[in-house]
């Protein structure tokens, strides 16, 4: 992993809470032992940091903390910013976390390249969102890709790695192994494609779902059973 300072990691978001994924993102990251910078553009960031130290604790207790350092030792590797540019200093790798809005992450991007050397990795958490438009103001495209989590990461650790057009073979490679060791299971596509893979196969299921329901196959309550069993499997989830 390269970088300024290889055991650090920024965690960049916008919008105006910590919200689940943005958290789930930093609770990750710190897991596995890597220096956390959360950045809000909107002041009062610290604040609301609150509630993320306060789960970190509550999974210690329930046992449920992931990682190996203790929850003490991980909330000691977060900080956050109210100053992008301070945020992005000596990151080896950024996550954005915005809201599903192309001209809000096209802009946040644009912006962090400013900050950011010519190696750090720009990781955006679209759902939906090709790289190729999401990163289209980007001047370096072979650092970008996506990193598309299933809602919540913390503890659904399937994660698709979508590459752009120009993303450098060895950006994925370095992403795959970060996401390893943070104990996702992150899984390669080859390029990029609407809907991503996961998106499509869940969207195949419960069209199918629906279809045994309409030729009076199932009842609406195997419906639902059956398609979230499916999506679950499908995704590491319960």
């Amino acid at each position: 992993m390269r970088g300024r300072q290889e055991n650090e990691a920024g965690v960049s978001k916008q919008t105006g809470t910590l919200g689940l994924i943005g958290r789930s993102w930093a609770m990750l990251f710190v897991s596995g032992g890597y220096n956390v910078k959360i950045y809000d553009n909107q002041p009062g960031q610290s604040a609301r940091f609150l509630s993320l130290r306060k789960q970190l604790v509550e999974l210690e207790e329930a046992h449920m903390l992931r990682g190996e350092l203790s929850a003490a030792q991980q909330l000691a590797l977060l900080s956050s910013y109210d100053d992008l540019s301070q945020a992005l200093d000596g990151a080896f790798f950024v996550q954005e976390c915005v809201f599903e809005q192309l001209e809000v992450k096209q802009s946040i991007f644009h912006d962090m390249e400013r900050f950011v050397g010519k190696d750090v990795i720009l990781s955006s958490s679209t759902s939906c969102l090709v790289p190729s438009k999401v990163f289209s103001k980007v001047q370096n495209r072979s650092r970008c890709l996506v990193s598309h989590p299933v809602n919540p990461p913390y503890y659904v650790k399937l994660v698709e790695l979508v590459p752009h057009p120009e993303t450098a073979a060895a950006v994925m490679d370095t992403t795959h192994a970060l996401m390893t060791k943070v104990g996702q299971a992150p899984v390669l596509l080859k390029k990029e494609i609407d809907g991503f893979a996961l998106n499509r196969v869940q969207a195949a299921i419960i069209a199918e779902s629906w279809r045994l329901v309409q030729v009076n196959c199932w009842r609406k309550s195997e419906y639902l059973t059956e398609a979230h069993a499916a999506t679950a499997m499908m995704t590491g989830g319960c």
